[in-house]
């Protein structure tokens, strides 16, 4: 198995992968599937300010994980939201760990401080797998997503992967690393 990070060539795949989540179930709020062009752009955005890693074994992408914009304000630069994704049949099989390890790494090159999972509750198996990498339940909120029919709540959990000085360092966007 080999992690890289993400390019548009690979939104295909990737929208195979979201495509089970989008129509079986109600870890994304998103009711329609992007098209692959779609998907693309969000790749490439997300490539400009923040790591989007893919899974791969025998160029087939297993699983893909990335960040984005906690909130658009400069005050928040220090923090982002993670999201990740594995092929369906594939969970359980450590591909999530590998994801959100190397998405870390490359996160606290950053300087990125904090790292926040937004998860539909109940979704025992996310808030336990965020647990075991060190995030805490934060926030709870009560039926703010409305899916297949029904209310959904909400849960935010944090996890701070660096130190909250008085005077933190610059971010480096991810499009300035050298890969």
């Amino acid at each position: 198995m080999k992690l890289r990070v993400a390019k548009s060539e690979d939104a295909k795949q990737l929208v195979e992968i979201y495509k089970f989540y989008v129509e079986n179930t109600d870890i994304t709020f998103e009711y329609e599937v992007p098209t692959i062009e779609e998907f693309a752009q969000r790749i490439k955005k997300t490539l400009l300010k923040y790591p989007y890693i893919v899974l791969e074994k025998d160029d087939i992408i297993l699983g893909y994980a990335y960040a984005s914009a906690f909130k658009e304000r400069k005050a928040y630069d220090w923090s982002v939201e993670t999201s990740i994704y594995v092929k369906d049949g594939e969970r359980g099989g450590g591909i999530g760990t590998l994801l959100y390890n190397e998405l870390e790494r490359y996160l606290i090159k950053q300087n990125i401080i904090n790292v926040n999972a937004c998860i539909t509750y109940p979704n025992e198996k996310s808030e336990l797998f965020h647990e075991k990498f060190g995030y805490k339940k934060v926030a709870h909120f009560t039926k703010c997503g409305y899916k297949f029919g029904v209310w959904k709540d909400m849960i935010w959990m944090e996890k701070f992967i660096g130190e909250h000085k008085d005077k933190p360092e610059e971010i480096i966007e991810f499009s300035k690393f050298k890969l």
